[in-house]
């Protein structure tokens, strides 16, 4: 799934705008979105050995907002050289399990059974932590300066939402506290724009000009995507809380004005968080072609 804010109950849904003139009208039937991701397990198997896994994540939107979801398991294998030897040794298993925390994990060399199914969820495109129209969505700023207003706007409102709520658990907590990473937030929003929703082209143009512009963001120069696809890497704020510290960094098809990847850093208290680190590659765009289970890639 997306990589995203945390979505409070009880969103609002958006209602209904005049389509602009500049919009984009729908090219298909589905705005379909597929993320791979791949990680390394943070628990060793065998004699020592520590696997790398893919997946494949998969959503369809209608224009209507409804949606569907596609996930298959695409495998695992040794994540360096040194674990493959360790595996080899180990006489190759294609199959390995442990436990962890109380959970059971059941990994294999081939890929698993691909699943389809509905999203529950209220029709509609999530915008931040709004379900909103298609409309709604064509009416975003085309401006970078308009657009970075108008994300500085939505983030102080859920900031404001969030830090109130958090008061029911955590009296001492505050708005400011939250406050320490309002650039991310808003980093994180323009890039959300680049390839979760259909917004219209000029929409994605201003909303990489934001990002690269935002406060924090530094610009890593040319570089290529595990696909080989290449683009502009940007590295956004890094963010850190209670002992852990999130670094990321997203490549851009300049071209496109669309996301290819997302490079994710998770340590605590110094120790690298396996599970929650690694790479995402995106591919993002309409299709007529219905919903199915994902394929073997």
């Amino acid at each position: 799934m997306r990589f995203t804010l945390a979505v409070a109950a009880g969103l609002i849904f958006a209602g209904t705008a005049a389509v602009p003139a500049s919009a984009d009208a729908p090219k298909g039937a589905y705005w379909r979105v597929e993320t791979i991701f791949t990680r390394t397990h943070d628990h060793a198997v065998g004699s020592g050995y520590y696997l790398t896994q893919r997946s494949v994540d998969t959503e369809w939107l209608s224009p209507k907002g409804t949606g569907w979801f596609g996930f298959r398991e695409l495998g695992a294998k040794p994540a360096t050289a040194k674990d493959e030897a360790a595996w080899r040794a180990d006489g190759s298993p294609a199959t390995w399990e442990y436990r962890t925390e109380g959970m059971k994990f059941r990994l294999s060399v081939k890929p698993g059974k691909g699943t389809i199914g509905v999203l529950k969820k209220p029709d509609g495109f999530l915008l931040g932590e709004k379900y909103v129209t298609y409309q709604r969505l064509q009416s975003l700023p085309t401006d970078a300066e308009a657009l970075r207003k108008h994300l500085f706007a939505d983030v102080n409102a859920w900031i404001d939402e969030a830090a109130e709520e958090a008061k029911t658990t955590s009296p001492k907590s505050k708005k400011e506290d939250w406050l320490v990473d309002l650039d991310w937030y808003v980093a994180k929003r323009a890039c959300e724009l680049l390839y979760a929703n259909p917004v219209p082209d000029k929409v994605r143009a201003a909303a990489y000009q934001v990002l690269k512009t935002t406060k924090g963001v530094s610009d890593l120069g040319r570089a290529k995507d595990p696909l080989g696809r290449s683009g502009r890497k940007l590295a956004l704020p890094v963010s850190s809380s209670g002992g852990s510290v999130l670094k990321q960094q997203f490549l851009v098809d300049t071209q496109a004005m669309t996301l290819l990847a997302e490079y994710v850093d998770l340590k605590y208290d110094g120790k690298e968080m396996l599970g929650a680190s690694g790479v995402k590659t995106f591919r993002a765009g309409w299709t007529n072609d219905k919903p199915a289970a994902p394929g073997v890639s």
